[in-house]
């Protein structure tokens, strides 16, 4: 996927890994319009144009052709935006599991379905999701998290697949744990008492990028958690027992009240 000359809709783009990949694809030559609710917030630079959208408004569909109708020459898109909670399941309100569901999950059905028949129609586009290992393995304390990147996972592999005789790209990145502003201390000390590695966010968006370039379809970041990922899907169960030792630390982070 060319970066030059190209225009992107940016999706979560003033934190974390939206951030970090702002100025990698400006240097690219890539024009880029950072969609978020603060607008406001962006520091403003040549190539970089900020827009207000709402991801989890049930306008959102509305909102998306308001904003095509004002930079008609997008021609990709990342959504890297998310929402989480690490937290038990009974712990966690109706409005927590909406708020997943509706940015990590249907705003990124609502975007592609918004934009793969104008890419058609211009013979290019790309769509760019940025999901989770925790699309691929359940984790405790992630339920609605998890279920809402494995939705994601599957819905660009039908996706991909629904558009394979066609001119639209899409992609899918699968980080394994980022240190952004998303997780709280709580969180990284979880990660820490795990032993589990963090990537800084301009590590994986240097990787969404190559991603992108060498027009690879889909991509899981890190060792041993893409190994994981396999196993997963082979052996469950072996992943079962591995989480089942893990779970007293993980009850302890959960029942301290913690949340991310």
């Amino acid at each position: 996927m060319r970066l030059h000359d190209r225009t992107f809709l940016l999706l979560g783009g003033t934190g974390g890994i939206g951030q970090a990949l702002i100025s990698p694809l400006v240097e690219s030559g890539a024009r880029v319009i950072v969609a978020t609710r603060h607008p406001e917030r962006l520091e403003k630079r040549a190539g970089v144009s900020p827009v207000h959208l709402e991801l989890a408004s049930l306008e959102l569909d509305r909102q998306l052709q308001q904003l095509t109708e004002v930079y008609p020459d997008i021609d990709g898109v990342i959504h890297c935006a998310g929402q989480n909670r690490f937290a038990a399941l009974e712990g966690m309100a109706v409005s927590d599991l909406d708020a997943q569901l509706m940015v990590n999950l249907r705003s990124a059905m609502l975007v592609a379905r918004h934009f793969v028949p104008r890419f058609r129609k211009a013979g290019m586009g790309g769509l760019v999701f940025v999901g989770s290992t925790f699309g691929s393995i359940g984790f405790p304390g992630y339920t609605a998290y998890c279920a809402s990147k494995f939705g994601l996972r599957g819905f660009t592999e039908a996706l991909r697949r629904e558009l394979a005789d066609t001119p639209v790209q899409v992609v899918y990145v699968a980080p394994r744990a980022t240190a952004t502003a998303m997780n709280p201390e709580p969180v990284n000390e979880l990660n820490r008492a795990l032993g589990n590695a963090m990537d800084a966010p301009e590590t994986v968006a240097a990787q969404i990028l190559q991603t992108m370039e060498k027009d690879e379809r889909r991509r899981f970041l890190g060792w041993p958690e893409k190994l994981f990922v396999v196993i997963n899907g082979i052996l469950p169960k072996m992943v079962d027992k591995a989480m089942l030792k893990q779970l007293p630390i993980i009850r302890r982070f959960l029942d301290s009240g913690a949340m991310s």
